[in-house]
């Protein structure tokens, strides 16, 4: 089981990763992802019913933390396509006004849900068994969902709200990030034109293949954000600070990957600044 899921999850992540690089629009990257991410659901559920757990701990395990980590990404997606879809068009007030509303709905299921997530949020285990694991459903217990009424070989009880809390975490960053954005554009009127950075001018002088590659090391190094930054993002970033355009970063990437030396421009890096060192002593 361990070794299917981990296929599973480390191709969806590749899919996913080429639409964030491919597609810089919120609505069509979700649709896209959403797609991506049913057709993994769908392999995970007829392994899941075919398979014959090992004993009540892997069950608990696959209901507590595997199908809730893919099936957040549906939900956190959903929300993503449906929050963008409604947003309005109008001044930075009406959109930030949209945008902490959507921000209390979070808020009203973690406190409407409040001794659940708490459970989760302690890694508690004591209801485990009646959480996590098919055929004990109890009526008198939280149910966010029913789906384990209609599907009841791939659900428990639980498994659903897990995802949702997770997917809600996540979902409170995005709007959180997008608060932001709107303050940074509203302080610098000039965000966002290519080229613009502190009013200078500054140019990528190196190939975009050495770009790429640093991108790449401080998005693994989770150097931005504590790591909570996508590729998209930075690879956005670093195209309006230099006054340049990366096309097909995900591509580039693959060809980095392949090389006899990968990291052959953040081995330059190193060998250039331990020189400058020695020079300086």
């Amino acid at each position: 089981m361990k070794q299917f899921i981990s296929k599973l999850n480390k191709d969806l992540h590749i899919q996913l990763q080429a639409i964030d690089l491919e597609e810089s629009d919120n609505i069509r990257k979700a649709q896209k992802s959403v797609t991506y991410i049913k057709n993994a659901l769908t392999q995970l559920k007829a392994f899941c019913v075919q398979y014959t757990f090992t004993d009540e701990a892997e069950e608990i395990h696959f209901f507590k933390k595997s199908k809730p980590e893919l099936f957040s990404k549906l939900i956190y997606y959903v929300k993503i396509f449906n929050i963008e879809s409604r947003r309005p068009t109008g001044s930075q007030e009406i959109q930030e006004d949209y945008l902490k509303h959507e921000l209390e709905k979070l808020t009203f299921f973690f406190s409407n849900h409040l001794e659940f997530y708490q459970y989760h949020r302690m890694n508690s285990t004591y209801l485990d068994d009646r959480y996590f694991v098919r055929g004990k459903e109890d009526i008198h217990l939280f149910q966010d969902s029913l789906m384990f009424y209609v599907d009841p070989d791939f659900s428990t009880s639980h498994d659903f709200a897990v995802a949702k809390i997770l997917a809600h975490d996540r979902l409170e960053v995005y709007l959180n990030r997008e608060l932001e954005a709107l303050s940074i554009k509203n302080s610098n009127p000039n965000w966002g034109q290519l080229g613009y950075c502190n009013n200078t001018s500054l140019q990528w002088t190196d190939s975009k293949t050495a770009l790429v590659e640093l991108i790449y090391a401080l998005y693994a190094m989770g150097s931005i954000n504590n790591g909570r930054s996508e590729i998209r993002e930075l690879a956005a970033f670093f195209e309006q600070a230099f006054n340049i355009r990366l096309s097909d970063i995900y591509r580039t990437y693959l060809e980095i990957k392949i090389r006899s030396t990968p990291t052959k421009f953040i081995d330059s890096l190193k060998t250039a600044l331990l020189h400058k060192m020695e020079e300086d002593l």
